[in-house]
């Protein structure tokens, strides 16, 4: 890694690492496009990545007086320690659990932030609605299609950390105000 890569950077970075390879997991193992993978084969990497790394990396940020990542990767790493430990019962009982994980993801996307963050959070939460709908319709296309949501959501968090490691760009370049104005510099 780069010498220029302060050590808050440092921590998002490693945050959104961990939060793309989870949802990447969680999301391909809901889609069934890989054969014989499931959301059952995501627990392990949903308990220590995004349960346990997320959670100290949300630790870390805090540490840093980073508050906006530290509440954003702790939050959701207890979220998914939980999500792998628990047994969700009910489709009903599942349904609530993937509805209450989608308004912490809908608060860290109207928090603000970067681009990437607020696309990655703004996709994991139409991810865990279509979900939590899914459960209590028992409608598996719609889990399908979270699924998708899911991991669209684990590349956009991946691709923010491969970025800001790699000097990638991390923003959509701004339009000129309008006809005829252009950008100098």
């Amino acid at each position: 890694m780069d010498n220029d890569v302060s050590a808050g950077a440092t921590t998002t970075i490693v945050g959104r690492l961990a939060l793309g390879i989870t949802l990447l997991a969680f999301g391909l193992g809901h889609t069934d496009v890989i054969d014989g993978v499931t959301a059952a084969d995501a627990v392990s990497i949903a308990h220590y990545v995004g349960g346990v790394a997320l959670f100290v990396a949300g630790l870390m940020a805090f540490r840093e007086q980073d508050t906006a990542n530290g509440t954003a990767f702790a939050a959701l790493g207890a979220l998914w320690f939980t999500w792998a430990v628990s047994d969700a019962g009910s489709a009903n009982a599942a349904g609530l659990f993937l509805l209450l994980f989608a308004l912490v993801a809908l608060s860290l996307t109207l928090a603000g932030g970067d681009q990437l963050g607020q696309g990655a959070y703004g996709l994991f939460f139409v991810a865990l609605v279509l979900m939590a709908i899914a459960q209590f319709a028992g409608n598996d296309g719609l889990t399908k299609v979270g699924g998708w949501f899911a991991v669209a959501a684990g590349a956009v968090a991946w691709y923010a950390a491969t970025a800001a490691m790699a000097h990638w760009p991390t923003v959509l370049p701004k339009r000129a105000a309008g006809r005829g104005v252009t950008a100098t510099g």
